[in-house]
């Protein structure tokens, strides 16, 4: 296993997460945008995520856990083609 404070969670963040009893969805979607904002520069979030939630996969029961759904969502987010709209496209002719 690997040990926490790493480049994937430089605060320790995502680890302490799922080891906090009732936590809510609303306080793991705040750790989480926590944790985005405290990667180094030059770690990719959408590379990290993926091997966060193998890390904490084996950890208890991840499936039933608040942060393993919101990191889920963040990673189809993450995934999800972008559409530039608004006068950046028409000027540039991307419509």
């Amino acid at each position: 296993m690997k040990t926490y404070g790493d480049d994937l969670d430089p605060k320790h963040l995502i680890a302490e997460a799922f080891k906090i009893d009732g936590i809510t969805e609303e306080e793991c979607r705040s750790i989480f945008l926590d944790w985005a904002l405290s990667l180094p520069l030059g770690v990719d979030s959408v590379a990290a995520l993926p091997q966060l939630l193998e890390r904490h996969a084996t950890e208890g029961d991840p499936e039933g856990h608040p942060m393993t759904q919101v990191m889920r969502e963040g990673l189809q987010r993450m995934n999800a083609p972008r559409r530039r709209g608004g006068w950046r496209s028409r000027e540039r002719g991307e419509m």
